[in-house]
This record gives C-alpha cells, structure tokens and sequence, in this order.
C-alpha cells in the first residue's frame, strides 16, 4: 500500500467518530424542518410495519383449526373458524397497503423539503466564505456537496430510516412472539444472533471505513473532470489529451479500488446474513421436531404446549425474523455513507465565514450648498459615509469621494512569504492610477485588498480618511466597480448580465451603460438583441464582446471607484479604441485604478507606479517616468510588453 493510501486509511478511520456526530446533526436538522409532522410520520411507519408483524398470531391460529380439520374431516365446524380469521387478516394487510401509501407519499414530500433546506442553507453559508476558501478548494469538489453528498443524505432518510425503523420494530415484535410460543427455540435463534452480530462487527467496519473513502474519491473524479471541462481549449491545442486521460484514469482507479473494496464488504455481509438465516431455519425445524417427537414439555410464555402448528408458525416467524435482521443489518451501509457525506457537508457549512466588524454604512445622501449632509431615502447620485460614533453615541455623514490612501501595507498569502512590503498608495479623488509590473509583481493584490478580499498584515488602508476595517464590506465594495481581466457572466439574457451591477436598474440604464461601454452596437446585432440568452459563461459570444458586457456591468453600478485590472486585456485594438471612449466617459470624475500590460492604455494616467517583486520602485506621471529613464523608460521604449 502507497503511503498517500495509508494516509487515507488512517484519516478515514479517525473521521469516522467525527462522521457520526455530524449524521446526528444532520438528524436534528431534519427534525428542525418537521417538527410537528414527523412523529406522525413515524407513528404511520410504525403502524404500516404492524400487519406484517401480527400477522403470524392469527396465522398460527389458522394453522392450527387446518390442522384440526385434517384430523376430523369436519371441514363446515372448521370453516366457521377459519374464514373470519382469513378476512381479518385480508382486512388488516389492506389497512396495511393503504398506510404504506400514505407513508410513502409523505416521506417523499419530507426528503425533498429537507434536502432543499440543506442545499440553500449551505449555498447561504457558502456565500459567506471568505476569497481565500475559493482559492484553496476545487471548485468540483465543492460541487460534490451538492450532488454526491446531498444524495447520501436522500438515501439515508427517505429509504433507510424508515427501513431501518419497520425492521427494527419488526425484530421486538417477533422475538416477543417466538418467546411468546416457544422459548427453547428462541435460544437457538439467539444463537444466531449472536453469530450474526460478531459476522457484522468485522466486516462493517471494513465497509464503513472504504465508504468514508469513497466519498473523497468520488469528490475529488467529479472536480478534476470539471476542471478538464472548464480546460478543453488548453488540453487540445497543447495536445495534452493523453496525459488528462492517464491522469482522469489513475483517479478512477482509486475510485475504483474504494468503491469496489467499500461494496465487496457490503454486498457479502447480505449473503452471509442470509446462509446463517438458512441453517438457523434447519436448526430450529429439526430442533422443534425432535421437541414435538419426544413430546418435550414446552417453555413459552403463552404455556401452549408442543405441535406441528407451533413448530410451522415459529419457522415462518423465524423467516421474517432473520429478512428483518439482515434489513437492519444492510441499512448500516446507508448510514456510514450518509455520516461521510454529512461530514462532508459540515465542513463546508462550518469552514471560518468572511469575517466583517464594520460599522460605518453607506448611504444615499442629500449636500446641501453649505455642505451640510443628510441621509435620503431613495437614490440622488450621492454617496455618504454613515459613522456611528461609540463614545457619544452620535453619528456623522461624511461625503464619499473616493480619496484611497494605502500606507505602508504589507501582506503575504502564504505565512512567510510577502507578497506586498511597505506599498503606499495615495489616490485623490477624481484620478486615475496605473499599477505596472511583471506578472506577480502584486498589482492584482493591491486592489484585492482595497475591496478587503483579504485583509493586510501591516499598515492601513484608508477610504475618505475612514480605515477600511470600520467599514462594512458589503457597503465598501457597493461603492468599488470592478472590471476583470477574466469575465464572469451568468446563465440569463444580456440585459440581465448589465443588470448584475444594480438589481435595480431600469432597461434605459442598462442600456445606456451598454452604450457608454461601446457594447450597445453588437449587442443590437445579436439575434434577439438585450434579450440574447447567454449560456456557459456566454460561450456565444467573443472574449472582446464578454468583456464589453462586464465593462457595462460596471457602468450601471455608477461606483465613484473604478478597479480595472486588464479589462482591456481581451480586446483587439480597433475596439480598445472604442472602449477608450467609454473608458474615458465611465472614469470622469472618479477615482480608477488601472492594470495593464500594454502600456499605451496607461500613458494618461495621473500616477504611474511600477511594481516589483511586492515593492513600488518607480512613481509618477508618464512624461515624468520617461523622464527619469529608469524601469519604465526602458520598458516602454524596449516596445515588448511586461510578460
């Protein structure tokens, strides 16, 4: 066994504990989402197990007046006993048929609510997640959640509850009735089960522990497989198929290995179970006959003594006894599956959310000519800062104007790697700042940290004077547009795409903003024009024309700071100039930080910092930074692009 197996075997073992307790958690949601309706529920499951369970009372008192009438011949005194037995019993397994009915339709109503609950609780408690969980976790794996593990839990409640609860009322029931006509039987039938029991210990717990590890195998096939997917432009044209396909094959074969060994274990403890039921059977027909032959005196509760109806109704008992054991028994599989996928689940649900101790809001807000500042309850194109002061009590509005101040930052990603040392950063309202650099120089970082994606080590970082950390992030980042090199656009129609930026937009502002961006003029020509359905990330449409769109996303939002890291990285060059009208419209009087590798995109800009290796080396205007002859100057007049 490889040492990376020995690792899983040994995670998955220590997990198991931690699995239980989670299948215990999931259980009281479950009960949180019913509270009232699920002991009805149960009381149907229990009563729809009854018929089958009772049935062997009234059986052997048919048995024994057939016995009677094989005796005597007198089948009219016989029938007189025998058909008013027959048609309870008819009765009862119709009352039985009807609950199960009544029972299945309210279990699947039950699991799906729960299973629903489940999901948006954890796509809200995703929401939550801080940047960096997204950064560290495949996104296929995070997929896995919502799919593989949410079905264990499917499983687990609408099939082996209430299997698990019918077979086990099912074995109290009929070890009280085999007690009731025949002790010295039951003790061979405890025999069994304690033979059953120690067959169960052993091989469960192979079968729990390669379960646990299928669940991660399964997570880990379904993410690389949405990953190659996400990936097939870059796996053809580097001709990578063959290596995806032995790499996809060495992960189906763990897979493999986990489900097979996880399903051996499962599927031969049913057999087993089974064969042990069938000497049992033997056992206790050759036991009763031997007791009945030598008229043995009977041990029972109900003082019947020995015959052959006692004999046939206790070998039917025991048959049902044993199907039920070994449903108990096969339940166990659903269980430590579901433990391992609410486990799972848990750990998504439970991972460290965003955390946000900010207190100061933004507002729409009224200025007066005097300066005096208001809060407003619908929207006037202007901002303030709401600061609730917790000495006194009072509160104070302070305009937003975009005035960005980073001092002496210092981040890294990774404990002990800086990626950003001493960076400062002074942004006045209304200009236009250029971040330049090699690729990892830290200039996505640096507005990563403005929007507080993460937070810095050391320093500040100050937004109209107010330290970012006393803002409230929803609120810092609705006043931050943001235009990246990499374009996101959702599953709806183009004008819905533009409205992601303000929920609230009207039709006219959308497609106003579309103008403003230079994207109004394909998007007329698409063939339903605003109300074009996009689909897998519009995959029908061009990188350059997705880019529009985002850039129009960012124009409805109407933010007083724009974040534009490479936004027109994606474009040809007779549509940048386009976009540079736009550009320039969307960028009056706001604050814009701007990334980019072309240079020329950045040459009126108001400040000009170049970065390296996490520190500014050079800033100024370009005519100063030319000037100056340094980095810049030769990367600018070297004509090659930063990469």
């Amino acid at each position: 066994m490889s040492d990376n197996r020995r690792r899983r075997g040994a995670a998955s073992l220590s997990d198991m504990k931690g699995s239980m307790g989670s299948l215990k958690r999931s259980m009281k949601e479950y009960y949180k989402c019913f509270p009232k309706l699920m002991p009805f529920v149960y009381v149907i499951i229990v009563l729809a197990a009854l018929p089958n369970d009772l049935s062997p009372l009234i059986m052997q008192k048919i048995y024994k007046l057939i016995d009677v009438w094989f005796k005597t011949g007198d089948w009219e005194s016989a029938k007189v006993d025998i058909v008013p037995l027959v048609i309870i019993l008819i009765v009862i397994y119709a009352i039985g048929i009807v609950l199960s009915t009544v029972q299945a339709q309210l279990m699947a109503f039950m699991t799906q609510k729960f299973l629903d609950h489940m999901r948006c609780d954890m796509f809200g408690k995703m929401q939550k997640l801080p940047i960096r969980y997204f950064d560290s976790n495949k996104h296929g794996f995070i997929m896995s959640h919502y799919t593989n593990d949410i079905d264990t839990l499917r499983q687990l409640v609408s099939q082996a509850i209430p299997s698990l609860l019918q077979a086990g009322l099912a074995v109290a029931i009929v070890f009280v009735e085999m007690l009731y006509f025949s002790v010295w039987m039951t003790i061979v039938i405890i025999l069994g089960i304690i033979v059953m029991g120690f067959v169960t210990s052993k091989v469960g717990a192979g079968s729990a522990k390669y379960f646990v590890r299928q669940q991660n195998s399964v997570a880990a096939t379904e993410g690389y497989v949405q990953e190659m997917m996400n990936g097939q432009k870059v796996v053809k044209v580097f001709n990578h198929e063959k290596e995806t396909i032995e790499s996809f094959e060495k992960l189906n074969d763990e897979l493999y290995s986990d489900s097979s060994k996880a399903n051996s274990y499962a599927n031969i403890l049913g057999p087993i179970i089974n064969n042990i039921g069938n000497i049992m059977y033997v056992l206790i027909a050759v036991v009763g006959g031997v007791l009945v032959y030598y008229n043995v005196p009977n041990l029972s509760i109900s003082g019947l003594v020995f015959e052959v109806s006692i004999v046939a109704t206790f070998l039917n008992m025991s048959k049902k006894f044993m199907a039920n054991l070994n449903q108990v028994t096969m339940q166990m599989n659903a269980i430590v599956m579901a433990a391992a996928g609410a486990e799972r689940i848990f750990t998504l649900m439970d991972s460290e959310p965003e955390k946000d101790d900010g207190y100061v809001t933004l507002v729409d807000a009224e200025i007066k000519e005097d300066g005096t500042i208001t809060e407003a309850d619908h929207h006037t194109g202007k901002w303030a800062w709401k600061h609730p002061h917790q000495a006194d009590g009072t509160i104070t509005y302070q305009e937003l104007k975009g005035d960005v101040v980073l001092d002496m930052v210092d981040f890294s990603y990774v404990p002990g790697k800086q990626v950003l040392t001493d960076v400062c950063v002074y942004a006045k309202p209304g200009q236009k700042v250029a971040f330049v650099g090699a690729t990892g120089a830290g200039k996505t970082t640096i507005t990563n940290l403005i929007n507080r994606f993460y937070d810095i080590e050391d320093g500040k970082i100050r937004y109209d004077g107010i330290n970012v950390n006393k803002i409230r992030k929803d609120d810092l980042r609705r006043s931050l547009g943001l235009v990246l090199q990499e374009t996101n656009l959702f599953t709806g129609t183009v004008m819905d795409n533009i409205r992601y930026g303000k929920l609230d937009a009207s039709d006219e502002e959308c497609i106003n903003a579309a103008r403003l961006a230079g994207a109004d003029g394909f998007i007329e020509r698409l063939p339903e024009g605003y109300n074009t359905m996009l689909e897998n990330n519009g995959a029908n449409l061009s990188q350059g024309q997705r880019q529009l769109i985002s850039i129009a996303r960012a124009a409805v939002a109407d933010p007083p700071v724009m974040i534009l890291d490479e936004a027109t990285s994606s474009i040809d060059t007779r549509t940048e100039a386009i976009v540079a009208r736009g550009m320039d419209k969307l960028m009056e009087g706001r604050t814009v930080f701007v990334i980019a590798h072309r240079l020329s995109t950045v040459r009126n800009s108001d400040v000009i910092m170049v970065l390296d290796h996490g520190k500014i080396i050079e800033r100024g205007s370009h005519d100063q930074l030319i000037a100056e002859k340094g980095t810049y100057y030769r990367l600018y007049t070297g004509a090659f692009e930063l990469e």
